[in-house]
């Protein structure tokens, strides 16, 4: 799948070389994508979930204290994305993804030198602002690449990278903790396994070259939107507020409920291998059905995982959630963006932008919610239930507007 605009001038180099190193060097290259948002993401964005259960036992934070600090991070991603998508951002794209990969790490290990809410609030945005410039600038060198070289299918192996290191992390953690290791050596070990991989995503990950031009936006009127944009955004919204929910609690949730609590490290693990797959499925599944039309289906699968593990609070319920999310929230970020794509491939900047504002609020939001119901009820029912409403409105909008893109454009 291809979100970014692709530069044919790349391909008259492509085709110097002989089939066989071509396809070892886009191989790589994908794996090196791969490696990054494995770092950044898998680890940098996501690691909070499975060392949250040690540092609200440690330092004694509330369930609204917890979610705040999710939030800022979130913040800190939605600024970046924005920042990203600016047209005019000074300097070249690798410079920055690779900035942004150290960034990512050197935060993540800076958590365990802090002890306040301002430190941990401050280098979580700073560490969500890093995560998201290596998602677009990332994104943009692998996906240049290997659109003009013909192999588009290696994007699977890119976007597997932020199940990974979900996975990686997860393993990571629970060796820890069966040491006896403290909350900081938890944040510090996954700070030195983000920053192990940056000198290999240096080397496999080269520049890119300018991106040519694309064809104009569909049903655009002049100045506006193109037509379904942005109900797209307001879906991409609902999703973010949706998924985060048990993507941030469901660990800790896990490590509370009574005969599961040891199930907490094996349930992210389960997240982050059913990640790495995902978005090669749903891409597939979009490429067949259509992204827009095969959005709603997979919010409504992830919406049961979701009420599962708010309403069925055993070892069968909280695998069943593990699951569902792992394989869907990747492969809905994807298709959100490959369906803004189709709708405005030559405004991605201002398209991106707009889908990453709604995707932002919405996992803003969600934390923020979800901690304060846990406060006040002691149940994960109540923000599940709102959650999985979330995505089900989501997938109710996605197939109208699906609906509507089949309808001849009326000329205005």
């Amino acid at each position: 799948m291809v979100l970014f605009r692709t530069n044919p001038a790349l391909a008259v180099e492509a085709d110097r070389l002989a089939p066989p190193t071509r396809a070892r060097t886009d191989l790589a290259l994908a794996l090196g994508g791969m490696l990054a948002l494995a770092s950044a993401m898998g680890i940098g964005r996501f690691v909070y979930t499975p060392i949250l259960p040690a540092m609200t036992e440690a330092l004694g934070l509330s369930k609204a204290e917890a979610g705040l600090i999710a939030s800022a991070n979130f913040m800190g991603y939605l600024a970046g994305a924005l920042l990203a998508a600016a047209p005019r951002l000074p300097g070249g794209r690798r410079a920055w993804f690779l900035a942004a990969l150290a960034v990512s790490a050197a935060t993540t290990a800076a958590m365990a030198a802090s002890g306040s809410m301002t430190a941990f609030l401050s280098l979580r945005f700073a560490g969500g602002a890093a995560s998201a410039f290596v998602l677009v600038f990332g994104s943009a060198l692998v996906l240049d690449h290997l659109a003009v070289t013909g192999r588009t299918g290696f994007a699977s192996i890119h976007f597997a990278g932020v199940g990974v290191g979900i996975a990686a992390s997860a393993i990571l953690i629970a060796a820890l903790r069966a040491t006896g290791a403290d909350w900081q050596l938890l944040w510090l070990a996954s700070g030195a396994l983000a920053a192990i991989v940056i000198p290999v995503c240096a080397r496999l990950v080269p520049g890119a070259r300018p991106a040519a031009e694309t064809p104009a936006s569909r049903a655009a009127t002049s100045g506006g939107l193109p037509r379904g944009l942005g109900p797209l955004a307001l879906c991409h919204g609902l999703f973010g507020f949706g998924y985060v929910v048990t993507a941030t609690f469901l660990v800790a949730v896990v490590g509370n409920a009574p005969g599961v609590q040891t199930w907490g490290p094996a349930v992210w693990l389960v997240v982050g291998l059913s990640a790495a797959p995902s978005t090669a499925i749903w891409g597939r599944a979009g490429a067949r059905f259509g992204a827009l039309r095969t959005y709603g289906p997979a919010c409504l699968l992830e919406a049961a995982g979701i009420a599962a593990g708010g309403l069925w609070p055993t070892p069968v319920g909280a695998l069943l959630a593990a699951s569902l999310l792992g394989v869907t929230f990747m492969g809905i970020t994807a298709l959100g963006f490959a369906a803004a794509r189709t709708l405005a491939p030559d405004r991605q900047h201002r398209s991106f932008a707009l889908m990453t504002a709604g995707f932002g609020v919405g996992q803003i939001a969600g934390p923020v919610m979800a901690g304060f119901l846990l406060d006040r009820t002691g149940s994960f029912a109540l923000p599940s239930l709102i959650a999985a409403a979330a995505l089900a409105t989501a997938a109710i909008i996605a197939a109208i507007a699906a609906a509507r893109s089949l309808r001849p454009a009326t000329g205005r």
